[in-house]
């Protein structure tokens, strides 16, 4: 299971931190995959962590602002959002496959003023 959290009604500018839980699987064993979707859009994967901690950002836009993160001892999995806007408005999901096939339900970030 992949439980996201963290999201919510921020202002342009504000800071976020989702996390994500997980259970079910060996953590640890898995490179894991930040995805979001905004409203009437597809769903874009925005990063990846390997098991190791390297990240890949595939979104431009993300980066400079965003930072994944991961403790396999608590099986958890972070995302840091700095700087937010509203074009960040969207559903963010976490998943061990970079396709989102297996993601949970989410976590709603709006970012308005």
């Amino acid at each position: 299971q992949l439980q996201a959290s963290g999201g919510g009604l921020v202002q342009p500018g504000d800071s976020l931190t989702l996390s994500c839980q997980t259970s079910g699987f060996t953590f640890s064993t898995y490179w894991m995959y930040w995805l979001r979707q905004a409203p009437g859009q597809g769903l874009e994967t925005i990063s990846r962590i390997t098991t190791d901690g390297e990240v890949t950002y595939f979104q431009d836009s993300v980066k400079g602002r965003f930072t994944v993160s991961r403790d396999n001892a608590k099986r958890t999995l972070y995302l840091h959002m700095n700087n937010l806007k509203p074009e960040d408005t969207a559903r963010y999901y976490c998943a061990p496959d970079k396709t989102g096939a297996t993601r949970g339900r989410g976590t709603l970030v709006t970012v308005s003023s």
